[in-house]
């Protein structure tokens, strides 16, 4: 199989790929294309940064992260269904660093818009907007833009390369291009004679960049259908290699404590540490310290008989300390007013008002593999194996850490155990690098233990919100929402690029100022906390707090109103926006919705609408002798187009799963400054026997491709929190609902 040390520079192609029919190919640009970053070998070539080919076949070269999402899956079905290929012989490897492979879909997250009555200008906006992930080399997965990044570009790639493999064809067979078909990695004369691509690549390499037109949709073969992911054999029989199963000849091992209070360490002595056979040294790491060991095991455990003294938080030490601050954010000026619709300070006469508070705490990633990353500082270069979610921003902070230069550092992606935004931060790839800067020569793998883990998170920061609506004759006339809550994109990118970026956060009200309902005067504003523990992006952002706050207050709403909580749902949506509309028609067929529910028996509806896909949710639950079951739930959701309809349903699936764990459980609380929570029997995750039996529907009623990776996620509490109203006529405004209620074990 070819590696990435075979692959070497050309001219990155799309520069001079025309696509005729006006796909937009200058959208991946600034001014000039990012070079090629490959490198191939004698019998290998580069067509463009997403193809090589060899006498093995044809490999997928895929700069997003695959942590279980299946995106690398599809990016190869992209690819095939334009390059002509036997998809399951494509082989994929993980880009290298490089500006080629930024996210070209990312930066248009910033846009303040609703996004769901965007005009074709307001996308092209977007998509300009985009570019700017090619400035800062954003070689990023997340944001639910994996599949709008690599739709049309992965297809372009392998239109781009078929007609070059033809165009070289064309030459050595004496014919025109337009005479050669294409068919299972062969260039096909009108006489039957057969070239494969293989034989064929070294001439396509110095072709020029020809003319394509993408394939329409009515011509897939292999788009929009349920392909076996090309990851599940490897991951089945244990064969895959994460990143904590990186192992190199005289490899170390290590684990490390920084201060749990996130401030100094004062004092540190390790002697006891030093004297315990297997341990090799303790590394002053200066806010905290490493063992090295002959197994992590060891080094873990060595860790205790450390003599250490912390320093104080720099930041408020308990939870009511820190939620007082952000009640106090409402003080402030709103840091945006991204929705101000009619006039939402006048009550309309006549109207009845409502009021209500909402709470969301602080979250932990909880990823099921552990930080953990291998440097090695091999003379004047540092090679790094990581599961990571931002190679470019890890690779250049890693070379900082060592004193050397970018192009010095070797770092391979490897598979994750789970990311939910915790992979993009740099900190466990950099404290790796720190470890191996003090035994050169020698690979060291950096563990960090569970405790470390959850109580070094970047966490989901809390949140609340003050809620205010008028209803009359039965309709919502009005909807005021204020949220409060730290910005995470603020101190994020502070830590990413070394900046924070100016103007509003829309990250504080992402999931409820685009909620595509029609109310007369409605208006979501914003406030900005001061910044706390160190936050980060969690699965679904803001609309992980947003989603709770608006559904269920649009449930409280519907009762005031005496409707019934889907119709009114749909009544809101009809007006605005037909593909909420239809989500929300969908999951009541699905679920056989009537609006009253049996003696025993709760049922809640929840609609939010986040990375430009509407996810309707009915969850049923249980009365199972006092204690809550949940029982069933639907889900329907337009990502506009079903690229890998299993790959869709699985990745609702698992966000439902990962909210209604959040919802249910989990919550981050801080006395003295540090997490209280250590590990799962603190950070309680969903139990399988809990979870309910699920149904899931994908529509394509929208004109655009839209995310997926995170939409499942914020519906999860608003309807397990309806249905324990519906069953109970107990109404919870803070999470987690386990405070209030108790579930089956």
């Amino acid at each position: 199989m070819a590696s990435i040390g075979k692959i070497a520079r050309r001219t990155f192609l799309f520069g001079a790929v025309a696509v005729a029919g006006g796909a937009a190919f200058g959208t991946w640009y600034v001014t000039k294309p990012a070079p090629n970053p490959l490198k191939p070998g004698r019998d290998a070539a580069s067509l463009n940064p997403f193809v090589l080919i060899d006498g093995e076949g044809v490999t997928l070269i895929a700069p997003r992260a695959e942590m279980g999402q299946g995106v690398q899956s599809t990016w190869a079905a992209l690819l095939a269904e334009e390059l002509d290929l036997d998809w399951q012989s494509v082989r994929i490897l993980h880009g290298p660093p490089a500006q080629a492979y930024f996210n070209s879909a990312l930066m248009s997250e910033a846009l303040n818009t609703k996004g769901y009555d965007d005009s074709s200008f307001q996308h092209a906006i977007a998509e300009a907007m985009g570019q700017l992930g090619k400035v800062f080399s954003l070689q990023i997965t997340g944001g639910s833009t994996a599949m709008r990044d690599g739709y049309e570009r992965m297809r372009v790639a392998g239109a781009g390369a078929r007609e070059m493999l033809k165009a070289a064809a064309a030459q050595q067979l004496g014919v025109s291009a337009s005479t050669l078909k294409t068919q299972n990695g062969q260039v096909i004369a009108p006489d039957g004679t057969t070239l494969p691509y293989s034989e064929l690549a070294q001439a396509a390499a110095s072709m020029d960049a020809p003319k394509i037109e993408l394939r329409p949709r009515s011509e897939w073969k292999l788009l929009g259908t349920s392909l076996p992911r090309k990851d599940i054999p490897g991951k089945s029989t244990g064969t895959a290699m994460f990143g904590i199963d990186t192992r190199l000849p005289g490899m170390k091992y290590a684990s490390i404590r920084m201060s749990p209070r996130r401030g100094e360490m004062t004092q540190m002595d390790p002697s006891a540490a030093l004297d315990m056979p297997g341990v090799e040294k303790v590394v002053d790491m200066g806010d905290g310290y490493a063992v090295i060991a002959n197994n992590t095991w060891l080094a873990m455990q060595a860790l205790d008989a450390v003599d250490v003294t912390w320093g104080p938080a720099p930041y408020h030490p308990s939870t009511q300390e820190l939620f007082t601050n952000i009640e106090q954010g409402f003080g402030n000026d709103p840091d945006s007013t991204l929705r101000d619709d009619g006039d939402a300070d006048q009550m309309p006469e006549g109207a009845v008002e409502l009021t209500a508070d909402y709470r969301a705490p602080f979250l932990a990633h909880a990823t099921m593999e552990p930080m953990n990353a291998t440097a090695w500082v091999d003379g004047d270069r540092l090679r790094v194996w990581s599961g990571n979610q931002a190679p470019t921003l890890v690779r250049d902070a890693c070379a900082a850490e060592a004193g050397i230069a970018p192009e010095q550092v070797d770092l391979e992606t490897t598979l994750m155990g789970g990311g939910f935004g915790r992979r993009s931060e740099l900190d466990f790839s950099v404290l790796a690098t720190r470890v191996a800067k003090s035994v050169p020569g020698t690979p060291v793998q950096v563990t960090w233990s569970r405790e470390e883990d959850m109580t070094h998170d970047f966490y989901r920061p809390g949140a609340m919100a003050r809620l205010r609506a008028g209803i009359k004759d039965g309709k919502p006339v009005l909807l005021d929402a204020a949220m409060s809550a730290p910005s995470v994109t603020a101190t994020a990118m502070k830590r990413w690029l070394g900046f924070a970026p100016s103007g509003p956060d829309r990250a504080i009200t992402d999931g409820f100022f685009q909620v595509p309902y029609k109310i007369e005067n409605l208006r979501v504003r914003g406030y900005r906390a001061e910044t706390e523990p160190p936050m980060g992006f969690w699965r679904s952002v803001g609309a992980s707090f947003n989603g709770f706050f608006l559904d269920g207050f649009i449930d409280e709403m519907a009762h005031a109103a005496g409707a019934d909580p889907l119709a009114f749902r749909m009544e809101m949506a009809k007006d605005e926006w037909d593909p909420a509309y239809q989500v929300l028609k969908t999951v009541g067929e699905m679920s056989g919705w009537t609006g009253t529910t049996p003696e025993g028996i709760g049922r809640g509806v929840a609609f939010v609408y986040s990375f430009g896909t509407p996810v309707a949710v009915v969850l049923e639950v249980a009365d199972r002798d006092g204690d809550i079951a949940l029982t069933k739930a639907w889900m329907a959701a337009d990502p506009g187009v079903a690229l890998d309809p299993s790959i869709l349903e699985a990745q609702l699936f698992g966000g439902l799963a990962y909210g209604l764990s959040a919802a249910m459980n989990e919550e981050i609380t801080f006395d003295d400054g540090m997490a209280e929570q250590q590990n799962f029997p603190d950070y309680e995750p969903l139990r399988i026997h809990q979870m309910p039996e699920v149904a899931v529907k994908i529509l394509e009623n929208q004109d655009r491709l839209t995310g997926i990776g995170e939409p499942g996620t914020p519906p999860a509490a608003p309807a397990l929190a309806n249905a324990i109203f519906d069953l109970t006529g107990q109404r919870i405004r803070e999470l987690p609902l386990r405070n209030h209620v108790n579930f089956v074990i």
